[in-house]
């Protein structure tokens, strides 16, 4: 039996801290972007912000098409925002489908309005909008397909995110949505203009009662729902959080302890010391193996984390190559969607998800429960390392392969169809990668018996005539001893 720790709110404990088996082996989860910015469904899921700021596009279309500021504001698309084909089975049985093991959605976005049954605000889709507990409801559906449920909450960037309602008139000023709106708070930096965003060391910091706030709204959120997956975005990286980010997190350990469930909490940059939670990188990848686990988190459109229209869609096979780069790095692949307003997901979108599964249907072995090899794969292809690199590589070529391990197992899985001949330079003959032997080559999904050799250019594998799956082709390797 495990000695339980107690986990304090300082960085030397934190460490003590493990990654939960389910994360390591299970890679692939669902992100959700699904709240009241589905309703004008324009530009992105930061509509809110930018409808305040004077001289932006979401500002120009807001007073164009609902009027001034002072007579429509956001809180008027809550009513609108009524989720009458919200069906969270369905929704699970299409994540299941898409082989998630994971899946989390987001709490409260940087609008302020909660998806859940906050206790300390009115302002949430049980009291407005849909009056359903929708992450409730979720989590349910989620763990009674066996898949493990986690969520994300931006309360941090609320602090700022409507102050641009301060330089004119609007509904932001209305003290009577003073509860909504937040804080709103101008700093320094703000001119009003469209890239105004706070930086992590922007003044005036967060004050002590929002502090205490987030602190207190987030972990009512964890012990109300019993998430093993919390999502932290950026801001918590600001000065004026390391205290409260040890506070919830030795909460949030111990607590997962008590629920005898593994659990994890992911940050950007260097919101927390490393080794004490799980690193993510938005829309972007690592160019090496990390040798802790990490987490790449992108969207399955390029222009907007939720419903917007029109959409710029990646293809399912572009993000299959992504997932197999990202865990042979040793990473994760959080993938993420954005339901229309009705509660229904586009059908684009279920689509790739479905692709996905598909691939993962005779590829999985590849992916779930492995780990890196010794190096995590070889061609040409350069991935570009860091946060927002997403959509800069070239594509795959059939040179371009990527390791991933299962005990005397190696998965080799070339990322574009090579023909006839597929060749493995890391495996050729005097490899210094090699301590053993090839013994048997597989191709999985596939039922003709390979003919292979390993000579001095590389592993050389005779392929069959047509082609497993599509998007991304998996080799199994047996390696034995000399």
């Amino acid at each position: 039996m495990t000695t339980a720790i107690k986990f304090e709110p300082t960085w030397e404990s934190l460490r003590q801290y493990t990654i939960p088996a389910w994360y390591e082996d299970g890679k692939f989860g669902i992100f959700i972007h699904w709240g009241v910015y589905a309703v004008p469904a324009f530009s992105n899921e930061w509509y809110p912000r930018n409808m305040y700021i004077q001289g932006s596009a979401e500002y120009e279309h807001h007073s164009k098409t609902y009027g001034p500021h002072t007579e429509f504001g956001y809180k008027d698309f809550i009513p609108l925002f009524r989720a009458e084909q919200f069906d969270p089975a369905a929704w699970a049985e299409l994540f299941q489908e898409s082989g998630a093991r994971f899946v989390v959605p987001v709490a409260e976005h940087h609008d302020g309005f909660a998806m859940y049954d906050c206790s300390t605000s009115r302002w949430t889709s049980v009291h407005m909008g849909p009056q359903r507990d929708i992450v409730g409801e979720l989590a349910q559906a989620v763990r009674e397909r066996g898949m493990v449920f986690g969520l994300s909450t931006h309360r941090a960037e609320h602090w700022w995110f409507m102050n641009g309602g301060r330089n004119f008139p609007s509904d932001v000023q209305d003290p009577t949505f003073a509860d909504f709106y937040g804080p709103a708070v101008q700093h320094e930096d703000c001119d009003g203009t469209q890239q105004d965003t706070p930086s992590l060391t922007s003044h005036p910091y967060p004050s002590r009662d929002f502090l205490e706030e987030w602190l207190a709204r987030t972990i009512e959120l964890v012990d109300t729902y019993q998430p093993q997956l919390v999502w932290f975005d950026w801001w918590i990286g600001h000065a004026a959080f390391p205290e409260y980010l040890q506070r919830f997190a030795a909460h949030y350990y111990n607590r997962g302890q008590e629920w005898g469930k593994g659990v994890a909490i992911n940050y950007k940059y260097v919101a927390y010391a490393e080794g004490t939670a799980v690193l993510d990188v938005e829309r972007g990848q690592l160019s090496d193996i990390r040798p802790l686990l990490w987490q790449n988190d992108t969207s399955v459109s390029k222009n907007s984390w939720s419903y917007v229209v029109p959409q710029d869609y990646k293809t399912a096979e572009s993000l299959i190559q992504d997932l197999v780069d990202v865990v042979s790095k040793n990473g994760a692949l959080l993938l993420n969607i954005g339901p229309r307003a009705d509660g229904t997901i586009p059908e684009a979108e279920q689509e790739i998800l479905r692709e996905i599964g598909r691939w993962l249907a005779v590829n999985g072995k590849a992916i779930y429960g492995t780990r890196p090899w010794k190096i995590y794969g070889e061609g040409p292809t350069q991935v570009s390392e860091g946060a927002f690199t997403d959509t800069q590589r070239d594509p795959f070529t059939p040179a371009d392969f990527r390791f991933t391990t299962k005990g005397n197992t190696l998965y080799a899985i070339c990322l574009a169809w090579p023909g006839e001949t597929a060749t493995i330079q890391a495996l050729r003959a005097g490899s210094p990668l090699l301590d053993g032997r090839v013994a048997e080559v597989e191709l999985l999904g596939a039922q003709d018996t390979l003919a292979w050799s390993v000579q001095s250019d590389g592993l050389n594998i005779q392929l069959p005539a047509h082609m497993p799956c599509r998007h991304a082709y998996t080799f199994k390797i047996a390696l034995t001893e000399r």
